[in-house]
């Protein structure tokens, strides 16, 4: 089991990820445990503030490193925890960190809002996370990215076998996938996939993986694990090209 204690001044916008979801089906397995602690109940004055104008000058306001380190320190057995920051300056979030993730017991996640956090907060985290390069208002979003991709990996939340065809698990993006019925407003399921035929069926798959990776994501194919079939058939989609 992993435990999230997600530190966030919106706790409400979760509930509907923890309440409706498969997530929510985790929590019930005791497959996972999410906590959710608003750190504005840690603040030490009595208008319940968090935030303050930044020294040095700057737009907007900053968050104060008392109320989000007092409210770190209620957790249990935080020294163990991975205690992450979500910001647009940490590390890209990937699937290989959604599965590095995945083998901890613990993970604490503090969303920042306004202009951010004060640095001090760096000396009481284990490392910044971003889901991307933009800016967004808050870390709820990032964290609930993180929460759904993580525990997705967690054996016994979904289907056992789901991770292993994905997206990235191979570092290339996953073929097409189609449906009931096989034809609609004249759009027909690829035939190959409809003769029963195993082998033609995972060939006709891994070729249209390489296709979309190359054609959408091409960096990706570098860290892919790629046999000499691979190779010859990305090399005639290029001449294609040509």
């Amino acid at each position: 089991m992993i435990r999230f204690d997600i530190l966030t001044l919106f706790p409400n916008m979760f509930k509907g990820l923890i309440e409706d979801s498969i997530i929510k089906r985790a929590i019930e397995k005791k497959l996972i445990e999410v906590n959710l602690i608003d750190f504005r109940e840690f603040s030490t004055n009595k208008h319940h503030t968090v935030d303050d104008y930044s020294y040095g000058g700057g737009a907007g306001m900053l968050i104060s490193v008392e109320p989000v380190h007092l409210a770190m320190k209620t957790i249990p057995n935080l020294d163990h925890a991975k205690k992450l920051l979500m910001s647009p300056s940490g590390k890209t979030f990937n699937q290989a960190k959604a599965i590095e993730l995945s083998k901890e017991e613990h993970i604490v996640m503090v969303c920042g809002h306004y202009e951010g956090i004060d640095a001090r907060i760096l000396n009481f985290i284990d490392e910044e996370v971003s889901i991307g390069d933009y800016v967004l208002m808050g870390g709820e979003v990032p964290a609930m990215t993180i929460l759904e991709a993580v525990s997705r990996l967690v054996p016994g939340v979904i289907s056992e076998d789901s991770p292993v065809n994905e997206s990235f698990s191979d570092s290339l993006l996953e073929h097409p996938q189609y449906t009931r019925p096989a034809i609609y407003e004249g759009f027909g399921v690829p035939d190959v996939l409809l003769s029963g035929h195993h082998a033609n069926i995972k060939k006709w798959q891994r070729e249209k993986a390489l296709e979309k990776t190359l054609k959408v994501r091409p960096d990706l194919l570098k860290k892919a694990n790629l046999d000499l079939n691979d190779y010859k058939y990305l090399w005639e989609l290029k001449n294609e090209k040509n």
